[in-house]
């Protein structure tokens, strides 16, 4: 056990268009809006190793206690990477339970994510948002079968 405190603050998702991103998370998933704020050049170069110009923004979304940090730039631009699959080292998706798989499946591509069609069972999918990032959806009865959280 460690004699420090550690608190969880946030995951932050490298995105191309932030508003896109916003309405995905937001209009499809259910997460709210918290914040947004322009990092200064100055300091934050030394923290995300990257060269200046950066013009780095921060949108926060919130959804059950999970901070979701959009992260954009107005002075550069964002690389695509190769498509994250599972067996890649580092994050590999978020989970979310929804109350009607279906219906959410139905409507992923209106908020310009996509169904990653392979997956999709009446237990669970995956889905990418509109950057690739990998998203489970359970049903919400999946709630039911796990243990409490200590």
């Amino acid at each position: 056990m460690t004699s420090h405190r550690t608190v969880f603050n946030h995951i932050g998702l490298c995105v191309a268009d932030r508003e896109r991103s916003r309405q995905f998370y937001e209009g499809l998933l259910g997460f709210q809006f918290w914040w947004e704020l322009e990092l200064p050049d100055e300091g934050t170069e030394q923290l995300l190793r990257l060269a200046k110009p950066i013009g780095v923004r921060a949108t926060y979304l919130i959804r059950d206690g999970l901070v979701l940090e959009l992260i954009d730039y107005s002075k550069r631009d964002v690389h695509v990477g190769p498509e994250r699959v599972m067996d890649q080292v580092g994050l590999t998706h978020l989970s979310l339970s929804v109350s009607n798989l279906g219906d959410v499946l139905a409507m992923v591509d209106g908020f310009g994510g996509s169904v990653v069609k392979e997956t999709v069972t009446k237990q669970f999918a995956m889905i990418r948002d509109p950057d690739g990032q990998l998203i489970e959806l359970l049903p919400d009865s999946w709630l039911a079968a796990i243990p409490p959280r200590p």
